[in-house]
């Protein structure tokens, strides 16, 4: 790989300077000649410290492409610094670097793509593949030999499992071995040509792990470490670097950092066009409730926002003014609080539209877990044990629990589960085609629904 590197970016070299010279490389200054040279040895020394040649099997292309555009703009920055030492920069075409760099990458690329997918083929086709036992066999254990099991492109074999008896009752291939204790791994690592083993016990087996150190302390092979994240009912699972150690991040939700400037420009932005596009609508129905009932036009009412930070909420008034005493009613088929425009607005959702100004003001966005009344949050918090993360986002005027019918009155606590179970999942794989898609829907088909008083 790291000769055939070289050999692509000398051809890169030589096809830039016929793009931009319109000659052979050896007819321009030396200095380019030199630099080519020059570059490609280099490329040969530093491409190593990118990691550019371990192996890839089962990780993020995407990831080995941005190193690789990152190590070859490195060389040629210091191949740049060099022409300066000995004073023939001025002699350079910046342009030609610029052409060599672009078709350096791209050749690059392509030739990782063609082996990528050569050995791709090969593992798909049971040659070139790793032998794997995995330790721990609970929710995260099972998904990895799940993922090993579809993607056999990254030709991975399972052959054996270490396990508690409860969870090694859950391996269903009868070719997989059961290894009845850790103090038998060793022998069977060895006798059996195991390439690595994947350990994914518990974060509360902290003693089991101590003891599989000093179980494998002669066992010369890649062990893995997956810590059993999926047994947490949490929101996300990405590493990070934190004062120098590595962490994984349980409670930090997609649509946050970089991704939520971009979800919040996106609501307000919307937001803004909503509202005076719907201008002369809001009219209407103003005039329409003040002649049903007496009474505001506009209903307000606290509700917890992003991390539980308090915030009213605005709807239209689609009830006769009336006391609560610190108990909250939801509505129900036939309620006799709900003025007869109300029902029509309750039914379609027209009464969520001044919800827009809550975007534009940042409580809410246009998609996300919708809102409840203060003292339901009390209730539910208790009785579900994942209800408070969905307050981890924005709640929304929307959302994909809604948009999958469970939208309106929740009466029993089945149907909460149903609707923070949507609410989670949308969370956890959020992206701004999402919000999208959910916004198109309802438009189309989310105004209404049977549990809608």
């Amino acid at each position: 790989m790291r000769l055939m590197d070289i050999l692509v970016l000398e051809l890169a070299g030589a096809v830039a300077a016929l793009l931009h010279f319109h000659i052979p490389l050896a007819e321009t200054p030396p200095i380019h000649t030199v630099m080519l040279h020059f570059c490609s040895a280099l490329a040969f020394l530093l491409f190593p410290q990118f990691e550019l040649y371990v192996s890839w099997r089962g990780r993020s292309l995407p990831d080995m492409f941005i190193r690789l555009g990152a190590a070859w703009g490195v060389v040629l920055l210091i191949g740049l610094f060099f022409s300066f030492l000995i004073h023939h920069v001025g002699n350079l075409s910046r342009l030609w670097m610029f052409y060599w760099y672009a078709i350096g990458v791209t050749a690059l690329v392509l030739f990782r793509f063609a082996v990528y997918f050569v050995l791709r083929y090969m593992r798909a086709k049971g040659l070139n593949n790793k032998r794997v036992v995995i330790v721990g066999y609970g929710s995260t254990g099972r998904e990895m030999h799940k993922r090993a099991l579809q993607q056999d492109w990254t030709g991975y074999d399972v052959k054996a499992v270490c396990a508690d008896p409860e969870d090694a009752d859950k391996l269903i291939d009868p070719s997989v071995v059961r290894i009845q204790s850790t103090q038998e791994i060793h022998d069977y690592v060895v006798s059996n040509h195991i390439h690595e083993i994947w350990i994914t016990l518990p974060l509360m087996a902290s003693p089991r792990l101590q003891e599989l150190q000093y179980q494998l302390r002669n066992t010369l092979v890649d062990i893995r470490w997956v810590p059993d994240i999926l047994g947490l009912q949490m929101l996300g699972n990405k590493m990070g670097n934190f004062l120098g150690l590595p962490v994984v991040d349980l409670n930090q939700p997609i649509s946050s950092g970089v991704n939520g400037i971009v979800k919040d420009i996106f609501d307000r932005t919307f937001a803004l066009v909503a509202l005076i596009l719907l201008l002369p609508l809001f009219i209407v129905i103003a005039v329409m409730i003040k002649r049903s009932s007496p009474g505001p036009i506009l209903f307000r009412q606290p509700r917890l926002g992003l991390n539980g930070k308090p915030f009213n909420v605005y709807k239209f008034r689609s009830m006769k003014v009336h006391q609560e005493h610190h108990v909250v009613t939801q509505a129900t088929k036939n309620d006799s609080r709900i003025t007869p425009i109300g029902g029509f607005l309750r039914r379609t959702s027209l009464d969520e539209l001044p919800q827009f100004i809550n975007v534009l003001l940042g409580d809410m966005s246009v998609v996300g877990p919708r809102p409840h009344a203060l003292q339901h949050n009390e209730m539910y918090k208790d009785l579900l044990e994942t209800y408070m993360l969905r307050h981890r986002v924005k709640p929304g005027i929307t959302g994909w629990a809604q948009i999958h019918g469970h939208r309106g009155e929740t009466d029993t606590v089945d149907k909460m589960a149903r609707r923070v179970e949507y609410d989670l999942h949308y969370i956890q794989h959020w992206s701004l085609w999402m919000d999208v898609r959910i916004i198109i829907w309802t438009a189309f088909k989310g105004w209404t629904g049977k549990n809608a008083y």
